[in-house]
C-alpha cells in the first residue's frame, strides 16, 4: 500500500502555509516540551503528518487547529512511550534585591516558567498552553483537545493551581 502524496499545486499551498505559519507552530511545540531540539523535532513529525493529509484537509482554513492537534497528538504519544521522565535541575540565582527585576532575572523567571509548565501532566499542558500562549478561549480550546468547555476549565485551574504552588515559581514572585 503506498501513501498518497500532494500535487505540486498542493505542496506550493503546503509550503506557503509552513512559510507563514512555521515561527508561531514552533513557538507552540516549544511550549508543549521542554527541550528546543526536541520541540523542532516535535513540529516537523507534525507537519510530515499533515503533509500527508493536506489532499484530504476540507477546509483550509482549519488547518491551525489541524498542526495544533497533531502538535498535542504526538506529544502524548511520545511520552507515553518515554520510559524515562525529565525534570530540569537547573537552579534559579538569589532573586535581586529590590527594584524591577533586570533582562536576566525577568528571562530566569521565564524560563523557571516554561519549566514549571513541563513538569505539567501532558494533557493539562496542552490545556495550558492552548489557553494563554496561543490565546485561544475555552471553546477553541475544548474544540482542539476534542473535550468539553467544563473538562478545560477544570483542566486549567487544577494546572493553574499547581503552578502557584510549584516551589521553583515561589522564587521568581519574591
Amino acid at each position: 500500500m503506498t501513501t498518497p502524496v500532494c500535487t505540486s499545486a498542493s505542496t506550493t499551498q503546503f509550503t506557503a502555509y509552513v512559510r507563514t505559519k512555521g515561527p508561531t507552530l514552533l513557538r507552540t511545540a516549544r511550549s508543549l516540551t521542554p527541550n528546543p531540539a526536541d520541540a523542532e523535532d516535535l513540529l516537523q513529525t507534525a507537519l510530515t503528518k499533515t503533509y500527508l493529509a493536506w489532499d484530504r484537509i476540507d477546509d483550509h482554513r482549519a488547518v491551525d487547529g489541524y498542526v495544533r492537534r497533531t502538535l498535542v497528538n504526538t506529544r502524548t504519544s511520545q511520552w507515553r512511550k518515554r520510559k524515562v521522565d525529565e525534570f530540569s535541575t537547573d537552579e534559579l540565582p538569589e532573586p535581586a534585591a529590590g527594584g524591577a527585576p533586570d533582562l536576566t532575572e525577568q528571562q530566569a523567571q521565564r524560563d523557571a516558567l516554561l519549566r514549571a509548565i513541563a513538569r505539567l501532566p501532558p494533557r493539562q499542558r496542552a490545556m495550558v498552553v492552548l489557553r494563554y500562549y496561543e490565546d485561544m478561549s475555552e471553546a477553541q480550546t475544548a474544540e482542539a483537545m476534542g473535550v468539553s468547555v467544563g473538562t478545560v476549565k477544570s483542566a486549567v485551574s487544577r494546572a493553574l493551581g499547581k503552578l502557584r504552588d510549584d516551589p521553583e515559581l515561589e522564587l521568581c514572585v519574591a
